[in-house]
């Protein structure tokens, strides 16, 4: 089966060449026979990639260590479950997932635009297997999934997988993140194939809508997916340390939001041609970069470059997407250019720039501070850590304007934002916002003047959408003579777009209380108990009651710490925090926590004593924590409503409206 495995990477690189070629040619002599077998490469290389990938499983379930990934990332004692997502794990397996998705989402983009787009397809074809040819070369000649191990010894085990990635959520996590990362790359061969095609008005963008709300949901929940695991996994009562690996995926989030608001301009005023191509670029640079420094060991020293070629790869792909893409915008400057500009400061087209630059600010930030010790382990010799006080300390203030912008730029006037337009759609949620500024002031147990704009801020955006909701389904009533709940759901049908974005924002809200609550307001505590004592923290206590203590198997041991957690004199259920051990190796912390939708009570096993009888727990009170992971699936369930199609488009108002395009 290796040897399937490594024969169909090997045909899926001649295969991909052909396709370019075929594309090539018959775009350029109009010999259609030419692009057809092109299309018919694009499903062969689907299917090479699933054999390929199907190969490398079936290695890791039948404990091949004949492979050197497999040794590394398996063991006999490994859960199926694990030894799943162990393909994926590392590096070289990362690399074939990119062009497994790669390959899968060509398939996709060529069944959808077969019988429209004739005129861009050719280019974006060309632009998805040019990547994919990217991911599949440096599979071939730089990180082989299926490279032997060194000198022909096959081991009797396998070193086995990291145990901090032995969770639910990495099982999740990377393949959730990758969907997101590998589907940038659709709208940004869209617009580089629009670019070279010269057509340049908004067809590309209306082509590619669905792709990028696809795409950006899954990089939410990708980041969400991954904080959730530092929270449950990695045990130091947080969720998010700005580590570049979370910055590598927060960065193209950030621009692809820019980029989702923008458009808009674009589609209803003709304008941001420019800014908008090269946001989509940017998107998908940062995907590459994303990807890069994640995979080339370039977050843990400059010299990591030298040990691997890999880098020097990722290094030139980035280099030339970004000097092509570019190059091509200039190039086509003249008729990018605008033919309006804008009317006046206070104007939607006015707040959405703004919401762009802010967005872009916080990306420039996160970039800055990613890659701060890297530069100034180069230039000076010393790796100077640039850890979250920087990062707080800028995007804090940001994140808080950008909140007040999402209220501010769906129900601002176009073109020009009068005095009577302001008053009547923001004079009610100000005055709520206003009311519940000062209820918090006394409610809030200090006062943090960061939490308290969110909180205000949270309130003035969640009336905003209430207000918005509420006139829309009581129009439709009015009209159609049903009740306002039927109305409501009637409203989100004909117009998903508007009102799946507002939802979005509902998510949004959500996302800044949970942040807010648990960064401003959350209670730390560590004590030493024996058997029976108790510890208080806020209104809870904990008593210890034993530490048990179980092999499971010949490579892994638990330690679980026994607790019964009380609130106001009240049992609300045993709490169990362990320590994991593999191989003898560093022990593991399985924190356990008790959650609600008001506060989570984190419990860590910090140490015992060699008798068992006495343990050291850590407990972290966090307030409001789960709002964070709520508001990532309202956001979700937004972008889910935002990408069906409207009545309208269902209509032939909207087939003619196409054709017209």
């Amino acid at each position: 089966m290796t040897y399937i495995g490594q024969l169909s990477l090997q045909l899926s690189f001649v295969v991909t060449i052909y396709a370019l070629v075929c594309y090539y040619l018959g775009a350029k002599n109009e010999k259609y026979q030419l692009i057809k077998s092109a299309d018919t490469a694009v499903f062969i290389l689907l299917g090479l990639m699933l054999l390929t990938s199907t190969a490398l499983i079936y290695a890791f379930f039948n404990n091949d260590y004949s492979i050197e990934y497999v040794y590394n990332y398996s063991n006999r004692d490994l859960a199926p479950f694990y030894k799943f997502s162990a393909f994926w794990a590392g590096q070289k397996g990362s690399l074939l997932l990119w062009a497994l998705l790669l390959s899968l989402f060509g398939v996709i983009v060529l069944l959808q635009n077969r019988h429209k787009n004739r005129i861009l397809l050719p280019v974006v074809m060309k632009v998805i297997l040019g990547v994919t040819l990217f991911f599949i070369s440096t599979m071939l000649f730089s990180t082989n999934p299926f490279e032997k191990m060194m000198g022909g010894v096959i081991p009797e085990d396998g070193h086995g997988l990291n145990p901090m990635l032995q969770n639910p959520g990495m099982v999740i996590h990377p393949p959730t993140l990758y969907i997101g990362y590998v589907g940038m790359t659709v709208p940004f061969a869209f617009a580089i194939a629009a670019l070279i095609k010269e057509q340049l008005g908004d067809i590309w963008i209306r082509s590619t809508r669905r792709w990028t709300l696809f795409s950006w949901m899954f990089l939410t929940l990708g980041n969400l997916f991954g904080a959730q695991w530092a929270y449950v996994e990695l045990g130091w009562g947080g969720y998010w340390a700005w580590d570049p690996v979370e910055n590598a995926s927060f960065m193209p989030w950030l621009v692809a939001t820019a980029y989702l608001h923008s458009v808009m301009i674009q589609e209803k005023k003709d304008m941001l041609k420019v800014w908008n191509m090269s946001l989509i670029i940017l998107t998908f640079s940062l995907t590459i970069f994303g990807t890069f420094i994640t995979r080339s060991g370039l977050i843990q020293s400059v010299h990591s470059f030298d040990e691997t070629t890999l880098g020097y790869y990722f290094l030139a792909f980035l280099a030339f997407i970004m000097i092509a893409s570019f190059g091509l915008v200039i190039k086509r400057f003249p008729a990018l250019k605008s033919k309006n500009s804008l009317d006046s400061i206070v104007s939607r087209e006015s707040s959405f720039l703004l919401n762009n630059l802010l967005l872009l600010g916080i990306a420039f930030a996160t970039l800055w501070g990613t890659l701060f010790p890297i530069i100034s382990e180069a230039v000076r010799g010393i790796k100077i850590t640039v850890g979250p006080p920087f990062f707080n300390q800028v995007n804090v203030p940001i994140g808080l304007a950008l909140l007040l912008l999402a209220a501010i730029c769906p129900l601002i006037a176009w073109r020009k934002a009068t005095v009577k337009n302001i008053q009547k759609n923001f004079l009610i949620p100000f005055i709520f916002m206003v009311i519940g500024g000062g209820a918090l002031v006394v409610l809030l147990p200090t006062f943090d003047v960061f939490a308290w704009l969110a909180f205000s801020f949270s309130i003035f955006l969640t009336v905003t959408i209430v207000i918005e909701f509420y006139k829309g389904a009581n129009v439709r009533a009015k009209q159609s003579g049903k009740n306002i709940l039927n109305s409501f759901f009637s409203l989100i049908n004909r117009n998903k777009r508007r009102y799946g974005g507002y939802i979005v924002h509902l998510g949004v809200v959500c996302c800044f209380v949970g942040i807010a609550g648990s960064s401003s307001y959350s209670t730390e505590k560590t004590e030493m108990l024996k058997e029976g004592e108790e510890m208080n923290i806020r209104n809870y206590t904990l008593q210890f009651e034993k530490i048990d203590y179980v092999k499971e198997n010949e490579t892994k041991e638990v330690i679980t710490a026994k607790l019964n957690l009380f609130k106001d004199g009240k049992v609300l259920r045993q709490m169990k925090p362990e320590k994991q051990f593999f191989n003898k190796q560093q022990p593991v912390t399985d924190v356990d926590i008790y959650q609600t939708i008001f506060e989570d009570v984190y419990v860590i096993f910090s140490s015992y004593s060699d008798d068992l009888k006495t343990g050291t727990f850590k407990v972290f009170v966090n307030p409001l924590t789960a709002w964070l992971w709520i508001g990532g699936w309202i956001m979700a369930l937004g972008t889910i409503i935002a990408i069906l199609p409207d009545k309208l488009e269902s209509s032939g108002l909207a087939k003619r409206y196409n054709r017209k395009l």
